[in-house]
């Protein structure tokens, strides 16, 4: 880790940190807190995304659905009308729409081949937006003149990386910049995130083996074929055991790459001054054992 001890990261002059955890439990809210406090910039992993590297594939995919429609495609052959993806930190909706949900077509489905190409279109972003923090953070600081700096992961980052490889190429190249930090939810946590998904369940990124899995073991306990599958129950069906297979994979990055606080700690915090006491606890925690 780039500060081995509460002193270290309380001398910093520059203090770069990394969050990583299933989506919910706080990063992008403490991630804002810091922004607000002036002294520390904000990048967003998923932002990155849906702008630099999917932003074109989300803006076509919006042109080919508006192609379909009789009076927009007219404007659209004559250019008398514009369509953008209107992303921003708080409002990502449009790559986890570009993602999509495998299943009946009838019922907005994506067929499964055209879906395992868009994850993995996501995969190669997500990896390349990871490998952008380090330009980030010297970019934040020699252009903006931020000391600070925060990366907001999102929950699939666990998917492509080997946590238990000490030559994984994304954890070290992360490890070296950033101080990693796990917010770790607990049972009741999650059991709140499966009752928000349920109500309202949207599109993931999973590992490919996996997906296959998972889609596979569906189609078998449902006597369905890929046409027959309803693409929200499917991923309700998904997501618990999505958090499951992560879990470890989560606890495993921390404890050889980070540092782990706990999805109640973080939602403590009000100010940066909260954060930087909390970690330097938990640094000394890490000392003691």
């Amino acid at each position: 880790m780039i500060y081995q001890t509460a002193d270290e990261w309380r001398a910093a002059d520059r203090k770069r940190v990394l969050f990583f955890g299933m989506s919910g439990l706080g990063k992008t809210h403490v991630s804002h807190i810091l922004r607000k406090h002036g002294d520390w910039f904000h990048y967003s992993v998923d932002y990155r995304i849906g702008t630099r590297y999917m932003g074109e594939l989300i803006v076509d995919n919006a042109k080919r659905e508006a192609m379909k429609v009789p009076f927009l495609r007219d404007l659209l052959m004559s250019d008398s009308i514009y369509i953008g993806s209107n992303m921003t930190f708080e409002n990502l909706n449009p790559v986890s729409t570009y993602l999509g949900k495998p299943g009946s077509p009838a019922k907005g489905g994506l067929p499964f081949a055209e879906y395992t190409h868009r994850q993995d279109q996501f995969r190669r972003a997500e990896i390349a937006a990871l490998f952008d923090t380090a330009h980030f953070i010297d970019r934040s600081q020699d252009l903006y003149g931020y000391p600070h700096f925060v990366c907001d992961t999102g929950g699939s980052i666990c998917e492509w990386v080997n946590p238990d490889n000490p030559d994984d190429p994304i954890l070290a190249d992360l490890a070296a910049h950033t101080l990693m930090i796990w917010i770790e939810g607990s049972e009741a946590h999650t059991a709140d995130l499966i009752r928000r998904f349920d109500k309202a369940p949207k599109p993931m990124a999973y590992q490919p083996a996996f997906l296959a899995r998972v889609w596979t073991e569906y189609l078998t306990e449902n006597a369905c074929t890929e046409n027959q599958v309803d693409p929200d129950a499917f991923i309700r069906w998904t997501y618990s055991q999505a958090l499951a297979h992560r879990q470890p994979r989560y606890a495993a990055m921390a404890a050889r790459w980070g540092l782990t606080i706990k999805a109640e700690d973080i939602a403590l915090i009000a100010t940066a001054a909260d954060f930087e006491t909390l970690v330097a606890a938990r640094l000394e925690e890490r000392m003691r054992g």
